[in-house]
C-alpha cells in the first residue's frame, strides 16, 4: 500500500492544486481532500471529505481513512465563501488546534506540513535586515493574520513535543503570487492606484504558487538523500523588490499618504470590501520584510524555479496594462531626455527609474 495523504483547504486555489499534483506522485495510495465547503474545481481522484476542521469529526475523518501523511493548508489570511475576519481566525487557529488534537490520537500519522507565513517575523522599524528561521520578531504581531499563525505554530510545536515519532515541517511562506493569486497582497496590488506610505519604500519578497506547490510536494514525502524535511524553514524567491518597483512595473501610480491617513483609506477598502487592507499588511507596506532562504537550499534542498522579480513579472502579466504602462512611461523618460534642456533621464529630478521596465541588479 502507498501512502494515503489527507489535504485540508482543498476548496481553495492553491489546496486544490496540490491535491492534483500530489496525486501524480507514485509513493501516494491515496489523497483525502477536505474542507467545510465543496471546492469550485476539479480534484482529480481525490476522495473529498466535506468536514470542518474546527469540529471534533476531523479525528474520524483521520482514522477512517489511516492517513500516515497530513498537509495542512487551511491557514489562510482570506476566507473561502461566506464569513468575515472571525471566521478565518476560528478555522486557523482552533481548526488547527482541533487537526493536532486528531492527529495526536492517530497512530497511523507519520509525517506532518503546516502551511505557516513569514507573517510571523512581523514588520517593525528595527526589524533586523534579514529574518533566519530562528530570528525572534522585535514586536509580537498584536492582530490579525500574523498572529493567527504566530499561535498555530506555538500549537504545531507543542503537538512536536507529544509526538516526537511525526516527522514535522513548516513552511514560513513569503507574499504568494502568481496568475491565480488569492490574497489581500495581490488584491491591494490589483488597485488602479495604490496607497503608500509617505516617506517609505519597503524591500518585499515573493514566492511563485507553481514553487509552493512543489515545495509541498517535497515536505510531504521522505526525505531525499543528503536532505531533512522537517523542522522549520523559510520559503522565497531570490532577490527583492522595492514597493516603488512593483508599481512601475505594475504601471499603477502610488498615492502617498501619511501613516494615519493610510489607515483611514485602508478602514474604507475594507468596508467597501476591495481589499483587506489590514493594519498588518501597513506594516508591511511600511518596513517591509526579507528573510534568509540558506536552509531552503542547503537542508531542505529545494530551489525555487522563480525568482522574487520572475514571480512578479508572471502576476504583472496576469493583471493587464495599468493606468501608466511601463512601456509608455519609459518612452516619456527617453523623449525627455533626447530634448537639448533635458540632459540624461538621470538628471530630471524624480524622473530616474521612472522607466524601469526590467529587473534592475539590485532587485535580483
Amino acid at each position: 500500500m502507498g501512502k494515503v495523504v489527507l489535504v485540508t483547504g482543498a476548496a481553495r486555489q492553491l489546496g486544490g492544486r496540490f491535491v492534483r499534483r500530489i496525486q501524480r506522485d507514485p509513493e501516494v495510495d491515496r489523497v483525502i481532500a477536505v474542507d467545510a465547503v465543496a471546492p469550485g474545481h476539479q480534484l482529480g481522484d481525490a476522495d473529498f471529505v466535506r468536514a470542518d476542521i474546527r469540529q471534533p469529526a476531523i479525528a474520524r475523518v483521520l482514522a477512517e481513512h489511516s492517513v500516515d501523511t497530513v498537509v495542512h493548508l487551511d491557514v489562510s489570511a482570506k476566507t473561502v465563501g461566506t464569513g468575515g475576519r472571525t471566521a478565518v481566525k476560528e478555522t486557523n487557529v482552533i481548526g488547527t488546534m482541533q487537526l493536532l488534537g486528531a492527529c495526536q490520537k492517530a497512530p497511523s500519522v507519520r509525517r506532518l506540513v503546516i502551511k505557516s507565513s513569514t507573517n510571523v517575523y512581523g514588520s517593525a522599524p528595527r526589524d533586523p535586515a534579514v529574518f533566519t528561521e530562528t530570528t525572534p520578531p522585535k514586536s509580537l504581531p498584536s492582530g490579525g493574520f500574523a498572529k493567527d499563525v504566530v499561535e498555530v505554530e506555538g500549537y504545531v510545536r507543542g503537538f512536536a513535543r507529544r509526538r516526537p515519532d511525526v516527522a514535522v515541517c513548516v513552511l514560513r511562506f513569503a507574499n504568494i503570487l502568481g496568475p491565480e493569486a488569492d490574497s489581500p497582497l495581490a488584491d491591494y496590488l490589483s488597485l488602479p492606484m495604490l496607497p503608500t506610505v509617505f516617506g517609505y519604500d519597503p524591500r518585499l519578497q515573493f514566492v511563485h504558487e507553481d514553487d509552493v506547490v512543489d515545495v509541498l510536494g517535497i515536505a510531504s514525502r521522505e526525505p531525499r538523500r543528503g536532505t531533512l524535511n522537517s523542522g522549520t524553514f523559510n520559503i522565497a524567491g531570490d532577490g527583492v523588490l522595492l514597493l516603488s518597483q512593483c508599481s512601475r512595473r505594475l504601471g499603477r501610480p502610488t498615492m502617498p499618504l501619511l501613516l494615519p491617513a493610510v489607515t483611514w483609506v485602508g478602514q474604507a477598502l475594507r468596508t467597501v470590501g476591495m481589499t483587506d487592507f489590514s493594519p498588518e499588511q501597513i506594516r508591511l507596506l511600511t518596513h517591509g520584510r526579507v528573510v534568509s532562504t540558506v536552509q531552503m537550499r542547503e537542508t531542505l534542498g529545494f530551489h525555487p524555479q522563480f525568482s522574487t522579480a520572475e514571480t512578479f513579472a508572471e502576476f504583472a502579466r496576469s493583471q493587464g496594462p495599468g493606468l501608466l504602462p511601463p512601456e509608455a512611461v519609459g518612452r516619456a523618460v527617453d523623449r525627455l531626455a533626447a530634448m537639448p534642456f533635458g540632459g540624461a533621464a538621470g538628471d530630471v529630478p524624480g524622473i530616474t527609474g521612472a522607466g524601469d521596465t526590467h529587473p534592475t541588479p539590485s532587485a535580483r
